[in-house]
């Protein structure tokens, strides 16, 4: 069972219909981890592992997105992010394994490790690729790739309403975790807070299923794209859309939720990275086992084991959430021969 939120609301399960995208639920885990003020232990939501093609987050939201873009009889999906984003990545790969053309319009980013490497799966599986942003203009670019083609337009990291479904599926995925015996109950959960939708679909997940759970949203974009008012206006609407779908869904739900919003772990910028960011993914690799990067995940966890080695630790358990992709592509991040589909403005990152 991968539908947690029908089978909690029964209603939604004709209304709120999705795609078998993901593979749920997401495996839990308890690892170990000696701290210099002494042992604890991290719990982990393995969410790299959401799709046997391509994990993490994204995968979720797609699920309900890519359902409605069929309903309404879409050929193209098209969506926005910056060059190496994970999002517009997950989309194309998930977008042509159910017959959907993709476009992606991009906006340039600092360069780091995985953006070749992004690209060149670009490249290998046709998306068509878009420079965005202030160099170009946006509106003519637009409608030059949207107009005529049958276009379902998601928005950037995927953070509609009905993106953030897919995290409420996710919030209610770990109560029954928990009420499972796969894992004890956290007291708090950090995650990477981009474009929101995540965190927000989350708090609304955990406050439906009374977990007394607080929800650290570790921000990892500029305030442009991320911010607690921006929150609470996406935290409202999606609670009020699941209301209008089941009037069972508590009118106060939105009320309920126990977030915290955490900015000191940005590191001065979008994919850049300091010596805490980069201590969290090393942390990462050699005591949890797992591969994370420095824009987003490593930036949660980094907020996590600040908490979990302060002075006024008092046993609470943590855990987190791994956004990131741990399927390995079929690509390397070499310089390609022929670029393709790979614009010129973007050949840059890969010298």
């Amino acid at each position: 069972m991968n539908d947690f939120l029908a089978a909690a609301y029964p209603l939604l399960s004709d209304r709120l219909r999705k795609l078998p995208i993901a593979d749920l639920p997401t495996p839990v885990a308890a690892v170990p981890f000696a701290t210099p003020a002494g042992p604890r232990e991290i719990f982990i939501k393995r969410d790299d592992l959401s799709s046997a093609h391509y994990g993490g987050n994204k995968i979720r939201k797609l699920e309900y997105i890519l359902q409605r873009a069929r309903e309404r009889k879409a050929r193209r999906i098209a969506t926005f992010g910056a060059v190496g984003s994970n999002h517009a990545l997950a989309t194309s790969i998930t977008a042509s394994r159910f017959d959907f053309d993709c476009t992606c319009f991009l906006v340039p980013q600092k360069r780091t490790p995985n953006v070749p490497r992004t690209l060149n799966m670009h490249r290998k599986i046709g998306t068509e690729l878009v420079p965005f942003g202030r160099a170009v203009d946006s509106l003519a670019t637009l409608r030059r790739y949207l107009h005529g083609r049958r276009c379902w337009l998601i928005p950037m990291g995927g953070s509609s309403w009905l993106g953030a479904v897919g995290f409420v599926n996710a919030g209610l995925e770990l109560a029954r975790q928990i009420e499972s015996g796969d894992i004890a109950m956290p007291d708090r959960i950090y995650i990477a807070n981009g474009t929101m939708g995540s965190s927000v679909g989350l708090a609304l997940g955990i406050a439906l299923a009374n977990l007394p759970i607080e929800l650290h949203a570790v921000r990892v974009v500029d305030t442009g794209f991320a911010t607690p008012a921006g929150f609470d206006r996406l935290l409202h609407k999606t609670a009020m859309m699941l209301r209008r779908l089941d009037r069972s869904i508590p009118a106060d739900i939105a009320d309920r939720t126990k977030v915290r919003w955490r900015d000191d772990f940005f590191a001065g910028g979008y994919a850049v990275s300091d010596d805490v960011t980069e201590h969290a993914v090393a942390v990462a690799r050699a005591a949890l086992d797992l591969k994370i990067e420095t824009t987003y995940t490593g930036k949660a966890l980094a907020a996590l084991l600040h908490d979990l080695a302060r002075p006024g630790y008092a046993g609470e358990s943590y855990l987190f959430w791994n956004t990131y992709n741990s399927r390995p592509l079929p690509v390397t991040s070499d310089r390609p021969r022929s670029p393709e589909n790979i614009p010129p403005e973007f050949m840059r990152y890969f010298d």
